[in-house]
């Protein structure tokens, strides 16, 4: 049997910025036992400072200049939890999120970069576009973009603050907004650019050889520069200076110093007058114990040191030293870091300006320089070898008190049977955290506690029942609780039925008490927020100990007899309608393999954490005659039991079926999850398999679905307005994919039409 390391500390990293994502690089190969990780992140994302004004210029991609935390999480053992934090407990050691129960730390590690610091009439704020958050930024710059290409008559850009990164933005706008208009064949002199500084000059803390090439190329350029000039105001598309000098501008770039979340100072942490977290020489906040900053949210009190991702990038391995002697007890190490660093800033075009101390050099050979060091950092934590392996440092070493081992069984051997259950006391818990509702057809539930449940059936009512059970496949233990109960649900909703009761089936692994209640909880809130909205009740459930983390319902549900909705009720001339996309399958094995995009992979929980309630009610009201559940079997497999016995023949029109974003391209690369190789077997239904085997969609019949959508036939006439209805109720990828018709000579009953 594999041994399953019992976990007894919690890391928890906010924000993905360049210390931490060189951190969970350096976890993958050290990591301890023992020390479960978790990521949490408003971007799924990571964008890469240094790459940001050559996206804007054109140069590069989305992919090329952002770190996807997704796979590199998974490739650290590290669970990525895409949500923003927006509080901190201290005195319980939680982390308080915008859209999920909060997270326990042992250990906690900040890295969120820093946001606006408007002074400006906030009723104006909405017209300036911030640098800083970069992900909003890099939003609100394309939604710009549009703006201005659409515009006909001159358009004034003005970008306040001229430090690297204002001077850099304005010569990074000027270049792609010209080279737009210029591919539209229009004429790029309606462009006109501003630059603003309260300063006396610009790049203020760079030598004057930097600051005099700047100079040279911003006049060359035609930027119109005003240094002396705080900005003040902005109203009526006009800029306002503290001089009394107003400017006209269309669109406004805020690139000045910006400042801390508000989160980070509420939760009585130690700040400088900016909100930033004050930390010692070892990142650990001078306040708060087992609390570390770096990037842009830290301040080094001994150190002081320029908000530039050159600092950050440097903190990532003395971070991840330190967090790893904090877990062991051991002393920390102090980090000085570097005063002299070199500087490459571009120019717009393939120009970059290097200095370092009192060196300066310019021309295309240093963006060449430039765009190797930045393409190479990129790629390290993008690139990602798949490892059978990892080599882990011991066990349990300096982790646990001496209380906390004795919690985890003297010599590792956990036991079977119902000694393998989960303790009564952890059970207690979390049930008394949990708002479980009841209603008084539930003769015996949760609130009367026993040794089952009983519930009384409505007269005239049918009882339908079905269960389903399967292991941790996410990272976030909230939205598995939710992923199993919809799946779960599934069924009963297919059958036409309202969703009653459900009975939990949860197994956890080994680890502290405090572990072990965390996650059930999680998972149980995860699980009831799902059954609240669909008005189904937990009446009970069981607990067991195993080596992967798992969870089911057996789910209960009423009907009436004469309302049964079956698989195989298809009539002739009927439409064939799916309702959600297909892709969890291939998604989810590619992201085993850090070869599918966080975004990917969030597009997949958002569709699999759709309920298919207001669906199958939706399909009822359109006469749908027949309809099932699309999961394991994926919808080859689901659609043949539909006909089976039969004498229907099926028209399928391959390229209708719609897929989640990714999974093109993972079937693409031939990755498929261990239950393909067995649904293909039903390619022997096809009667045209020839024709149709090449096709780039093919693979989709055979990929295995969790929580997936309803397939359904609807008589003809009925079938558009079904789809516009289903539409309108958030089922975005609902199409018509194919036609019932009458059984012909072929052998196979299903055709594919492309």
């Amino acid at each position: 049997m594999m041994s399953v390391s019992p976990i007894i500390k919690d890391l928890v990293l906010v924000g993905g910025g360049h210390a931490h994502v060189l951190v969970l690089k350096l976890l993958a190969m050290q990591l301890m036992s023992g020390v479960r990780v978790t990521l949490i992140s408003r971007e799924a994302h990571s964008p890469y400072s240094g790459m940001l004004p050559g996206y804007i210029a054109g140069h590069y991609n989305f992919a090329e200049t952002h770190i996807d935390l997704g796979p590199l999480s998974r490739y650290a053992g590290a669970r990525f939890f895409h949500d923003e934090v927006i509080g901190l407990d201290t005195v319980n050691r939680k982390l308080i999120c915008d859209n999920r129960p909060a997270v326990s730390y042992d250990l906690l590690s900040i890295d969120i970069g820093s946001t606006p610091q408007l002074t400006l009439n906030s009723e104006n704020n909405k017209n300036i576009i911030p640098v800083k958050p970069i992900d909003g930024f890099l939003t609100r710059w394309e939604a710009c973009l549009r703006r201005i290409i659409a515009r006909k008559e001159k358009t004034r850009i003005a970008v306040v603050g001229a430090g690297a990164a204002g001077v850099e933005l304005v010569l990074a706008i000027q270049y792609r907004l010209q080279n737009e208009l210029q591919r539209l064949g229009r004429d790029d002199s309606t462009l006109e650019f501003h630059l603003f500084t309260d300063k006396e000059d610009i790049l203020v803390t760079y030598n004057r050889a930097v600051r005099s090439r700047f100079q040279a190329v911003l006049q060359d350029r035609n930027i119109h520069l005003h240094c002396g000039q705080r900005v003040v105001n902005v109203s009526d598309n006009r800029l306002h200076c503290d001089n009394g000098e107003t400017h006209s501008v269309n669109e406004l770039f805020w690139a000045t110093a910006a400042g801390a979340q508000a989160w980070v100072g509420d939760a009585g942490l130690e700040t400088d007058a900016s909100g930033f977290i004050r930390v010692n020489d070892t990142l650990e906040s001078i306040s708060h114990e087992g609390i570390f900053a770096v990037g842009d949210i830290a301040n080094m009190i001994n150190h002081p040191r320029p908000k530039s991702g050159v600092f950050a990038v440097r903190q990532g391995p003395p971070l991840f030293r330190n967090l790893q002697k904090k877990l062991r007890g051991q002393p920390l190490d102090a980090f000085v870091p570097q005063r002299q660093f070199l500087s490459l800033i571009s120019t717009g075009d393939k120009n970059a300006i290097a200095s370092r101390s009192g060196l300066t050099l310019s021309g295309p050979r240093v963006w060449k320089w430039k765009n190797w060091i930045d393409r190479r950092f990129v790629e390290k934590f993008n690139q990602l070898p798949l490892m059978d392996t990892i080599e882990q440092a011991k066990l349990t070493e300096g982790l646990a008190s001496t209380e906390e081992l004795a919690e985890l069984s003297d010599d590792g051997m956990r036991c079977g049977g119902c000694g393998g259950k989960i303790g009564a006391k952890i059970l207690n818990d979390v049930l008394s955290q949990l708002n479980i509702r009841t209603q008084s057809d539930i003769l015996i539930g949760m609130d009367t506690p026993d040794d089952a449940a009983i519930i009384s059936v409505p007269e005239g009512k049918m009882l339908v029942q079905s269960v389903d059970f399967f292991r941790d496949f996410v990272d976030d233990p909230y939205l598995f609780g939710q992923i199993a109960a919809n799946h779960a649900l599934g069924d009963i909703f297919a059958m036409g039925a309202e969703a009653h009761s459900a009975l939990a089936i949860v197994t956890l692994t080994n680890g502290l008490e405090s572990k072990l209640k965390d996650d059930l909880l999680q998972m149980m809130q995860g699980a009831i927020k799902v059954f609240d909205a669909a008005n189904t009740y937990l009446v009970g459930g069981h607990t067991g100990e195993a080596n992967e983390q798992s969870l089911g319902f057996a789910v209960n549900g009423l009907i009436d007899k004469n309302l049964i909705l079956r698989k195989q009720g298809m009539q002739v001339g009927q439409r064939l309608i799916l309702t959600k996309a297909l892709g969890t399958g291939t998604l989810f094995a590619a992201n085993m393999r850090y070869q599918a995009s966080a975004s990917w992979v969030h597009a997949a929980i958002e569709s699999m954490i759709q309920s298919n309630q207001a669906g199958a009610r939706c399909l009822i009201e359109h006469e749908a005659s027949a309809c099932t559940d699309v999961t394991g079997f994926g919808l080859l497999g689901h659609l043949l039991e539909m006909i089976k016995s039969r004498e229907l023949n099926i028209e399928l029109d391959i390229d209708a079926i719609p897929y989640l974003k990714g999974a093109d391209e993972t079937l693409g690369k031939g990755i498929f999850s261990s239950l393909y190789a067995k649904n293909k077997q039903f390619q022997i239904s096809i009667s045209n398999l020839e024709m149709i085997i090449q096709h780039p969609h093919y693979p989709l019949l055979f990929d295995p679905q969790t929580a997936g959508g309803l397939l359904a036939s609807v008589p003809e006439d009925k079938a558009d307005k079904c789809v516009t209805a289903l539409r309108d109720l958030g089922y975005d990828a609902t199409t018509i994919i194919g036609s019932v018709v009458s059984q012909s000579n072929q052998l196979s009953p299903l055709k594919i039409l492309s």
